[in-house]
């Protein structure tokens, strides 16, 4: 019995490199034919400008909010820095989105840094089953 590890763990899904500088929405992942996705979160890491002014949502294509509203990059104050992105656990247990084979996993650079990282990496880990 062979076994995926894709199907069985958290994973990294993604890594793209997406330009803060700019308002506008990238393709980070699409869910592969015959799986459904589940997102963990989702780390920033700071490219050779700091980005402390951008803000980022996350989710599908059609609603790029489902997974995360608003983001403020505050602590990317310098290159290699990291954030995590990530639904905050509660008493009450956070909803998360399972999407569909097909779907289209974005971020959306709502307020560009104007001097910010143009090469800013977003890596997105989950697993798909």
């Amino acid at each position: 019995m062979s076994v995926d590890i894709k199907d069985r763990a958290i994973y990294l899904l993604s890594s793209t490199t997406v330009d803060l500088q700019t308002a506008t929405v990238t393709t980070l992942y699409t869910v592969p034919t015959g799986y459904r996705a589940v997102i963990d979160h989702i780390d920033v890491i700071c490219g050779t400008a700091a980005s402390t002014t951008a803000t980022l949502t996350f989710g599908q294509s059609t609603a790029v909010t489902d997974f995360l509203d608003t983001q403020t990059m505050t602590n990317l104050a310098a290159q290699y820095d990291v954030v995590t992105c990530v639904p905050v656990p509660n008493a009450t247990p956070v909803k998360k989105k399972s999407y569909a084979a097909g779907t289209v996993f974005q971020v959306d650079v709502s307020t560009a840094d104007a001097d910010g990282s143009d090469d800013a990496t977003v890596n997105v880990w989950g697993y798909i089953y």
